[in-house]
Order: C-alpha cells, then structure tokens, then sequence
C-alpha cells in the first residue's frame, strides 16, 4: 500500500497544503497578488491534487484480495486463496505472476469498455448487502446460504485462455466441448470441467454432495 505512488502524491499535496495555509495563518500576510497565489495554491490547488491521487489510490487498495478480505464473510476466500498449499482454482491463480495479489480483482472485473467503472458499480451493491444483511451473519451460516447470482461467465476465463492455442485444444474434452464453452451454455467452472474457483461456495458443496 505505501509502495503506490498516487498515495504517496496524496500526502505530499495535502502536506505542502497544509504548509501553506499554516504560512498564512501565523504570519497573517498583507493579501497581495502573492499571498492570493499562496492561497489559492493552498485552498485549491493542492487539495484538488490530493483528492484526485487520493480516490485513485483507494481505488487500487479495493483491488488487492486483502481488501477483498477485510469483510469477514469473505475471510476464508480470501485465505483460500492466498493459501499456497490450495489447489483451488482461486489459489492457482493467485500464484500466478499475472494475478498475485488482485487475482480477486483479475478474474471478477468486467472486462468490457467500462469494466472498471462497471466493475465498482458492481462493488456497491455488495457494500449495500455486506452492510444491510451480512454485516452481524456468522461466517458459517454465511457460507452455508449464500447462493451466486449468476453462473461465473466464461468470457472471464477465455480473457487469458483464448479457446483458440493447440495445447488447449488437443485436450479432447475442451476439444468436444469447444462451441459449447464459447458460446458460454458449459460453464468452466461447472462439475465435470474445472469445477467452482472456490471451495467454500454453495456449488462446490452441491458437488461434493452429489459424488
């Protein structure tokens, strides 16, 4: 987090900001052409700087799993994930140098024109839900009831595995399910194929129940 630039531009505007406006304030200066440069420097300038390094930095902190984590309910997938003995298809992916830390992010972002503003739209409905109907839920009875809205879309998955490679075609069951997973009726992380990315989902119980 303190490695991000933006965060650390953040600081340093709302330090020199605050600098300024104590000048003014001890010093009590005659408000001529200089002493307004001053102020508006203070007033406006570096504080317009310091909120817009700001939001972009708290939008790359709501990136990182461990922000992903920071609501409890969503504590053991994000252990899962990060756990580096898992076999999950969360864990793989997160020890992927191309995912890391935002795999959360990498592989539940839209990745349409909009994806990041769609993307964190999306988000605010599940602060409205953490907060209106979660927020005091044990992580048990979390686990045990929720239920996805929507199967994972495989548009997701063929973002990094275009569908298209001879590796990934010489294995016969892409190979014969092939128009089905891109046309998105065969979900990859179905039963039978790769299965849920996460071992506490609902499906994933609904699998093991059914072997």
């Amino acid at each position: 987090m303190w490695t991000d630039p933006f965060l650390i531009a953040a600081l340093v505007t709302t330090g020199i900001a605050a600098v300024l406006l104590l000048w003014f304030l001890i010093r009590r200066p005659a408000i001529t052409r200089a002493t307004k440069i001053v102020l508006l420097l203070g007033i406006g300038v570096f504080p317009l700087l310091t909120a817009a390094n700001g939001n972009i930095a708290g939008y790359n902190a709501t990136k990182q799993r461990s922000f992903c984590g920071s609501c409890h309910v969503m504590t053991p997938y994000s252990d899962d994930s990060g756990d580096l003995k898992s076999a999950s298809l969360a864990a793989r992916h997160a020890r992927n140098d191309m995912f890391g830390k935002e795999n959360c992010y990498a592989c539940h972002a839209d990745y349409g024109m909009f994806g990041t503003v769609t993307t964190k739209i999306g988000g605010l409905r599940h602060v409205y839900e953490y907060s209106l109907n979660y927020r005091n839920m044990p992580v048990k009875q979390f686990l045990e009831e929720i239920e996805i809205r929507k199967p994972f879309p495989n548009s997701t998955c063929i973002h990094c595995h275009s569908t298209q490679n001879q590796g990934f075609l010489k294995i016969g069951d892409h190979a014969s399910t092939l128009d089905r997973v891109r046309g998105g009726t065969l979900s990859c992380a179905s039963e039978g194929c790769h299965g849920p990315a996460h071992p506490f989902s609902k499906e994933a119980k609904k699998q093991r129940g059914a072997q």
